[in-house]
């Protein structure tokens, strides 16, 4: 389709991408999620996902800087067979785009992310379930390749990262390098999607491969000014907002599955 920055739709998809960025500066992801979904309502769906590809890598890599040379070390060692494995995932599931029908993916990841809220509020779980989340080894190197290619092959099908989200609040990183190692994960995957889409011919003629460049800039200024309130809020704060966001997205999610929205 032919659209641009300067046109109404221009407007309010770069309006939309702010608040995107606002969001993800402030949680450290709910980018896609949110920007995406928005977009849906005022393009088509397939052209608002590919318009927030170049727009998720610009922001990813913002938020990647955010750690320093040891701890972006760390991060790539203990994390490098998760973030591969995501890489790969990422790639088939974009093949395989067509193939999937979205309901079914809106409605399970609606029902995960419910749950994964669900069983992050550790004191209303039963104390077996709740020692046994807390005892399991969730970073070795076996499952860290099972669980990043699941995530790798949900988020390229279906733009949703949600999973990889609920994969590193379950390992022991503190808030910013949570966001920072998020920001790397996502920033290795979306990598891969701007060059699959131009093969795939996703952008079409052109247009949409302007405006997403031109609101991934608009994106990252509502990144940078997320990522002033979060230094300014406390964990809790943080944490409150995390579980609200994905509250909302887990309940659209299931809606839209089920064909209600």
């Amino acid at each position: 389709m032919s659209l641009g920055i300067v046109s109404t739709e221009g407007i309010l998809v770069a309006a939309i991408v702010f608040a995107g960025g606002l969001v993800v500066g402030f949680a450290g992801f709910g980018y896609a999620v949110v920007s995406t979904a928005s977009l849906a309502v005022v393009l088509p769906p397939a052209d608002a996902v590919t318009v927030m590809i170049i727009p998720l890598l610009a922001a990813n890599v913002s938020l990647a800087r955010e750690l320093d040379e040891e701890r972006l070390r760390t991060c790539v060692r203990r994390f490098w067979p998760y973030v591969l494995a995501a890489i790969l995932g990422t790639a088939v599931g974009m093949a395989l785009l067509n193939a999937i029908p979205a309901s079914v993916f809106a409605l399970g990841l609606g029902l995960f992310t419910l749950g994964y809220v669900v069983a992050n509020q550790r004191s209303i779980l039963p104390t077996r379930i709740e020692r046994r989340l807390d005892s399991t080894p969730m970073d070795t190197v076996p499952i860290q390749v099972v669980l990043g290619t699941i995530s790798g092959f949900v988020f390229g099908a279906s733009n949703v990262g949600v999973q990889v989200v609920a994969y590193l609040d379950t390992v022991d990183v503190d808030r910013e390098v949570f966001v920072g190692v998020l920001a790397l994960i996502f920033l290795g995957v979306s990598t891969v999607r701007v060059g699959l889409a131009s093969v795939l011919g996703l952008y079409g003629p052109g247009s949409l491969l302007y405006l997403s460049i031109v609101v991934a800039g608009i994106g990252l200024i509502g990144v940078s000014i997320g990522a002033r309130f979060r230094a300014s809020t406390t964990p809790s704060t943080q944490n409150a907002v995390v579980s609200v966001l994905l509250t909302v997205i887990g309940f659209r999610l299931v809606l839209s599955g089920l064909g209600i929205v």
